[in-house]
């Protein structure tokens, strides 16, 4: 009998991003940007990718990440939301999970939010997955 091993997934990552964007719904907290740090894990498409075309750039999700930092967010939850629409506008991307979290938030604890999404598949009239 031969053992066969298949590569399953891959998933690029960056973790521990340090960027300083302007959330919050609290009125000391609007207009001024606040630490967040960020961790992104990417789920590609093609399990075992040999080609760049095939994977993501760690530095695109970090000027994804960056990109959102001069609009005012409320909710750190709706920063992650769009950070992974944009990342799932991806054609390599087939499902993310994106952890923030917000360091000054809470007083003795480390608040954040933790959000998984992947893309919906689409079914034509026929009963065909898309």
């Amino acid at each position: 009998m031969v053992e066969v091993i298949s590569v399953l997934s891959t998933v690029v990552r960056v973790r521990n991003l340090s960027i300083l964007a302007d959330v919050g719904i609290n009125i000391d907290e609007i207009g001024r940007r606040q630490p967040l740090v960020l961790d992104i894990e990417a789920t590609l498409r093609d399990v075992a990718p040999s080609r760049l075309d095939e994977t993501i750039d760690y530095r695109r999700i970090v000027a994804a990440a960056q990109g959102l930092c001069d609009e005012h967010i409320p909710l750190i939850e709706d920063f992650a939301i769009r950070l992974g629409h944009i990342c799932l506008g991806w054609p390599q991307v087939r499902s993310l999970v994106i952890a923030i979290d917000k360091p000054f938030a809470v007083d003795r604890a480390l608040a954040g939010v933790r959000i998984a999404m992947a893309r919906d598949r689409a079914t034509t009239h026929q009963g065909e997955t898309i």
